[in-house]
């Protein structure tokens, strides 16, 4: 899929100067349109990326806003965290042609400090230089996404979630 230029430092500076986007998504889920949730439990919730840079790209969050990957969570939410990366992870790879499953976790004290992981499909046939960090990266542009194309996407990630 073709991608389009992407805004970063417009981007940057508005996630710094607003709330938390994954706090809102949690306390609102789906309420935007674009933030369409593929899975929740208890403590725990996963999205669709908004800007995303691979088709299935995918953000598994705590509901509650924590800032340290390990050190802000107890063993047993972490691994529930992780549980909840790997259903939905494996969801993806049932839904969308995967050469390879990216799971990072990103962000950082300066914005998007709330924990995330992201799980990003690459697609097969993707040239190597291409791929990895060049993948991720949104400077080197976002796909076309609209809302009514993430409604879809997320109808087929929760049902392969159910299967």
């Amino acid at each position: 899929m073709q991608r389009i230029p992407f805004d970063v430092e417009a981007y940057a500076q508005r996630v710094r100067s607003s709330s938390c986007f994954i706090c809102e998504v949690a306390a609102s889920p789906g309420s935007d349109g674009w933030h369409e949730v593929i899975a929740e439990t208890e403590n725990d919730i996963a999205f669709l990326c908004k800007y995303p840079t691979l088709l299935g790209h995918v953000l598994v969050a705590p509901k509650i806003h924590h800032e340290h990957v390990v050190g802000d969570l107890a063993e047993d939410a972490y691994l529930q965290l992780m549980a909840l990366v790997y259903r939905v992870a494996r969801a993806v790879e049932a839904t969308v042609e995967v050469e390879r499953t990216y799971l990072l976790s990103l962000g950082s004290q300066q914005g998007n400090s709330h924990v995330h992981w992201h799980i990003s499909p690459l697609p097969p046939g993707i040239p190597y230089h291409e791929q990895q960090f060049h993948a991720l990266m949104a400077e080197n542009g976002v796909l076309p996404w609209t809302p009514r194309q993430a409604s879809a996407l997320a109808r087929q990630l929760r049902t392969a979630l159910v299967n």
